[in-house]
């Protein structure tokens, strides 16, 4: 074969592979109030010191607010503080046994299948990730955790016997952001903080942010929507549609332009939940492949 031949079938053989690629759709998620109505330590935790929901959150807040201190670290340091006073160990096994409990909003269990199979019949491959405050150890333990590609949340550090003495990881919404830019590059560290700032060129980062699709439903989940929305990814407020203080709540986000969509806590087949995430995947395959015939020379 002539070598100009030959040059050109290889140019046009790279070119060809590279379109049948299979681009990556994020699915990021908050995880209490998202994917979980109320908050994981409701589920278990906060029963075994013998409290209730509202006596917890309540002395939670009052460390915060008298010490002037992160309401992530002092959630933390009263479950350390309680479970000690208590007696309960607190091991990851027994966090992980925490999340057995965890409730979870209609349609969640079937969700990941739902999506990722229509992902493949659209060309995309679909990976779901968590961006939360919560502890990372519960999440582990519930029914979906195995969805997975990386769980993003809070953790402590343990001692040689395997129990927990001090907060590892606090993740305020701040923290959520960097974890944002983390998945765009395909970074699964959360102690990373050098890779996450090194210049990398856009085509070579591993789920640009038009690819990106964020889940969340409060306050410390509106810098990482704005970031996604910003560099034209997609944002979902999601509200539990039996709390009308719920609903009032996503439709300010998006009358502030802190979210794209709005929709119920449901994530069934027939419901709105999926159909917006549907036409989503539908816009950026449909935006990838064109992007791709752009490039063609």
């Amino acid at each position: 074969m002539h070598p100009v031949r030959k040059m050109i079938l290889t140019i046009f053989a790279r070119k060809l592979s590279k379109m049948r690629k299979k681009p990556i759709v994020a699915l990021i998620y908050d995880f209490d109030g998202t994917l979980s109505p109320g908050n994981m330590q409701e589920f278990g935790f906060i029963q075994a010191i013998g409290s209730t929901p509202e006596e917890f959150w309540s002395m939670s807040d009052g460390i915060a607010k008298g010490q002037d201190a992160s309401n992530i670290l002092s959630y933390m340091k009263l479950m350390f503080d309680e479970a000690r006073r208590h007696g309960i160990k607190l091991r990851r096994s027994d966090f992980k046994r925490f999340g057995q409990h965890i409730r979870l909003y209609p349609g969640v269990r079937e969700w990941f299948s739902l999506v990722n199979g229509y992902g493949e019949s659209k060309g995309v491959r679909i990976e779901h990730y968590i961006n939360s405050s919560g502890l990372k150890e519960i999440i582990e333990g519930c029914p979906i955790a195995h969805e997975f590609k990386h769980i993003f949340a809070c953790t402590f550090i343990y001692d040689r016997n395997g129990e927990a003495e001090w907060p590892g990881i606090a993740v305020d919404y701040t923290a959520k952001t960097q974890f944002i830019f983390k998945i765009n590059k395909g970074i699964f560290s959360s102690r990373d903080s050098k890779m996450v700032n090194a210049s990398v060129a856009d085509d070579k980062k591993r789920i640009p942010f038009p690819n990106m699709i964020y889940f969340g439903d409060g306050e410390t989940d509106v810098p990482s929507m704005k970031i996604v929305g910003m560099f034209g990814g997609h944002a979902i407020g999601v509200y539990d549609p039996s709390v009308p203080e719920d609903r009032a709540k996503a439709a300010k986000l998006h009358r502030q332009g802190r979210v794209n969509f709005i929709t119920p806590a449901d994530y069934s087949r027939d419901s709105r939940t999926f159909k917006l995430v549907c036409s989503i995947i539908d816009k950026i395959s449909a935006d990838t492949q064109l992007q791709r015939f752009a490039a063609m020379k």
